[in-house]
């Protein structure tokens, strides 16, 4: 193995002045490397060009002058607080930063109270709030008037869905952009403007270079504490060597957060595609990130119900069964079992005509009230109710030709309805011959 592979050369200072802005504010002092390489201006923020860019909206306000309220939504490490700062500078701002998870009402007071007298003295404040979705609602509420009269332009970071977890009338007040995980060319920019400062290349062979973006998992403040770690390594390591050294990144994931949700509307969309290879990969995604495969095994018999039915009836026991062997073997032997239905439900073929027949009939329910049963089709045990005509024309079904009688069994005055429409899928096209002959059977009667 050659010592000099896979080493980059460090970029060129004549790669531009940003570049050497760059490098001199990293060298003017010490800390973490993330901190020291924290752009101050918009046009050093990598990843989210589809926001930046002259023609994004956040570009095309600046362009303007003129900044509005937002929120950011994204994952972590992806530049929220670093845009929030670069965007104060470049709108002539003073900054002013909160944590909601510290922050209190008299922190807030403070800050309303000296952007009044700022605005007085014709200067503006950005007031940023890192994890604004913590703020109950009544502090939310408490931004809104001075958001509204221009006291001071609200930043909100968030990685929580603000749809859920936000206020309408702040969401109204407040334009809502999406923040991306850094790709891997962002992440590449990050690795050489880190390289530029440390003076040297990484001791990284390219297979490993290209696993550490790969453990960033998009992720920049993450991606550049693992470069600050392995610096002064000696190397070149390979992509085994450099597992040796760290420790592989937990995937991304809350369990009660809105990854809990996207990753488990994943599985279930998947399915119902019957694309197996993608349900699997959703599948392992959970577990990967700690899902309790209870809660996974639990909607896996939900899909078997609304999204095949009768279309393969075994879908559901099936789904019972490999719930029933995670119960019997335990993790990590019974995710196997869950996995097997995974694979069943995602090759079975597809109906929610059941789910469908259901909602139906649910509404047509609500819609009738108490009509009664028709008299025929009620038990007569006493004598009174015999007098009352309780059963009396009941045909008995077993002794009519072909076991089939034709009565209706909706209440009188009660049009026949049709709840269950089967379609020519899987077993259920053999339903629909059934369904079809019994339909004939009751026109001819």
């Amino acid at each position: 193995m050659s010592s000099g592979a896979g080493r980059r050369q460090p970029p060129s200072r004549a790669a531009g002045n940003r570049t050497d802005d760059l490098l001199a504010r990293a060298v003017e002092g010490g800390g973490p490397l993330a901190d020291r390489l924290r752009p101050k201006t918009v046009a050093d923020i990598v990843g989210q060009d589809h926001l930046l860019a002259p023609e994004g909206p956040i570009g095309r306000m600046i362009t303007a002058g003129r900044l509005s309220s937002m929120v950011l939504w994204g994952p972590p490490g992806c530049g929220k607080t670093t845009l929030a700062r670069a965007l104060a500078e470049a709108s002539d701002l003073a900054f002013e930063p909160l944590s909601a998870i510290f922050a209190g009402v008299a922190d807030l007071r403070r800050v309303f109270d000296a952007a009044r007298a700022r605005r007085e003295q014709g200067r503006g404040t950005l007031l940023f709030i890192d994890e604004i979705h913590r703020f109950n609602r009544a502090q939310q509420d408490g931004f809104l008037p001075f958001v509204e009269d221009g006291t001071v332009v609200l930043i909100g970071a968030t990685t929580e869905n603000p749809s859920f977890e936000l206020n309408a009338a702040l969401l109204s007040r407040a334009r809502v952009f999406v923040l991306k995980r850094l790709d891997e060319a962002a992440l590449a920019r990050l690795m050489e403007r880190a390289e530029a400062t440390l003076g040297h290349s990484l001791p990284l062979e390219a297979e490993a270079r290209a696993l550490l973006a790969t453990l960033a998992d998009g992720d920049g403040r993450y991606l550049l504490n693992l470069v600050e770690a392995l610096a002064d390594l000696p190397g070149p390591l390979d992509a085994t060597g450099l597992l040796a050294v760290i420790q592989k990144r937990a995937p991304v994931y809350d369990k009660s957060g809105d990854e809990h949700y996207n990753l488990i509307s994943a599985l279930h969309k998947s399915l119902r595609g019957s694309d197996p290879d993608a349900a699997l990969y959703w599948f392992q995604r959970m577990l990967a990130g700690g899902e309790d495969p209870h809660f996974i095994a639990r909607r896996l018999v939900r899909f078997a119900v609304e999204d095949i039915g009768m279309a393969d009836p075994g879908a559901l026991t099936q789904a019972m069964a490999g719930w029933q062997a995670f119960e019997r073997l335990g993790s990590p032997e019974g995710e196997l079992a869950l996995a097997q239905v995974v694979l069943y439900l995602g090759t079975a073929p597809k109906s929610n005509a059941g789910y469908r027949a259901f909602k139906d009939a649910a509404r047509s329910a609500k819609a009738t009230g108490s009509l009664m049963p028709p008299a025929h089709i009620l038990n007569a045990p006493t004598k009174l109710m015999k007098d009352l005509g309780y059963g009396a024309g009941y045909q008995y079904d077993h002794d009519a030709e072909d076991g089939f009688s034709g009565q209706s069994y909706f209440p009188d005055g009660m049009a026949r309805q049709t709840f269950y429409d089967p379609p020519e899928r899987g077993f259920e096209r053999e339903i629909r011959k059934r369904l079809d002959w019994w339909a004939k059977r009751r026109s001819s009667g």
